[in-house]
């Protein structure tokens, strides 16, 4: 069974870090793309950025470029978003998915075949 379990989500001040864990089970983890995606209640799900496993390009929104990494850990089947600077705006609940991928990753949600449940991130001002 294909399972995505993200974690990390808590309420933190503005300027402020945190990562997010995207721990995988159930396939191959060099077959497929991690892509992270944000959505606050009432609004359209936007993407976050995405990793491919097998060749480690990745990809960013043009609102996290620079603020935001995403790296992943091929022993622990893990793939990790490391949020700095963070603004009121980032508070949205974050979800990982799993896009079966020859390489690379992409930003289109509909393009992923497994989600995980949310982790809410808060941003206070």
């Amino acid at each position: 069974e294909v399972q995505l379990q993200a974690s990390g989500g808590d309420l933190v001040q503005a300027g402020g870090s945190l990562r997010l864990s995207c721990a995988t089970s159930g396939f191959t983890f060099d077959d497929y793309a991690i892509g992270w995606f944000r959505q606050v209640p009432g609004k359209e799900r936007e993407a976050v950025s995405c990793i491919g496993t097998s060749d480690g390009r990745t990809r960013f929104a043009d609102s996290t470029q620079g603020r935001f990494t995403i790296s992943s850990d091929k022993v622990e089947s893990t793939v990790y978003l490391q949020m700095d600077s963070l603004k009121p705006e980032d508070t949205a609940v974050y979800y990982c998915a799993a896009d079966r991928v020859f390489m690379g990753c992409t930003l289109a949600s509909n393009m992923y075949d497994y989600w995980g449940q949310g982790a809410l991130v808060t941003v206070s001002s």
